[in-house]
C-alpha cells in the first residue's frame, strides 16, 4: 500500500471514528454506555466516604483541634474541610463529593494557649479538573449522545496569605 492509498484509507475511516465517538443511545442504554466510557476513557477517582448535605451548618473546628487525633488529612489540616455531595443533572457520574473549607482563616498552633483561627491567612479551595459525560439530545430528538465535559471540582483546602494587606 503506497502513501496515497494509506491516506485515502485513513480519510475513509474518519467518519467511522467520529460516528463511533458521537454514537446515539436510547435512554435504556445510556447508563451502561456511560459506565463503559468512564471505565475505559475517563477513570474516576474514588469518592470520599462521608459527605455532608449542602446547606448544613459550617463551623471552623478550632475548639476540637487539639482534642482528637484525626486520621484524615482534611481533619488534620490547618485549613480543614469537609465534603459535600454535588448533584449534576444529565451528567455521568451524576454526583461527586466537593471540598468545602470549614474556616475562613487558618488554624494556628500556639506555643502557649489553645489553637486559634487567624484571619492573617485565608483558607482557599484547591481545584482539579475532572471529566464527566454530559447527556445531550441527538439530532433525531429521541436518543442521546455522551459528550465529555471538564468540570473544576474542589478537592481540598489550603492555607494561603491574603492577596493584599489592608
Amino acid at each position: 500500500m503506497d502513501m496515497k492509498q494509506m491516506l485515502l484509507f485513513g480519510l475513509c475511516l474518519v467518519p467511522v471514528w467520529s460516528c463511533k465517538m458521537n454514537r446515539c443511545y436510547h435512554d435504556s442504554e445510556l447508563m451502561e454506555a456511560a459506565q463503559r466510557k468512564l471505565r475505559s476513557h475517563y477513570p474516576q477517582p474514588p469518592e470520599p466516604a462521608a459527605a455532608a448535605q449542602p446547606g448544613s451548618p459550617v463551623s471552623c473546628p478550632v475548639a476540637l483541634f487539639p482534642q482528637r487525633a484525626p486520621e484524615h488529612v482534611h481533619d488534620r489540616s490547618l485549613s480543614p474541610w469537609r465534603y459535600v455531595l454535588v448533584h449534576m443533572k444529565d451528567h455521568f457520574p451524576p454526583s461527586y463529593a466537593a471540598a468545602q473549607c470549614l474556616c475562613s482563616g487558618c488554624i494556628l498552633i500556639q506555643a502557649s494557649g489553645p489553637p486559634v483561627e487567624s484571619h492573617d491567612y485565608n483558607s482557599n479551595v484547591i481545584t482539579q479538573s475532572r471529566v464527566f459525560l454530559k447527556k445531550e439530545l441527538c439530532d433525531d430528538g429521541e436518543r442521546y449522545h455522551l459528550k465529555p465535559v471538564a468540570v473544576k471540582v474542589a478537592v481540598g483546602c489550603t492555607c494561603t496569605r491574603p492577596k493584599s494587606y489592608n
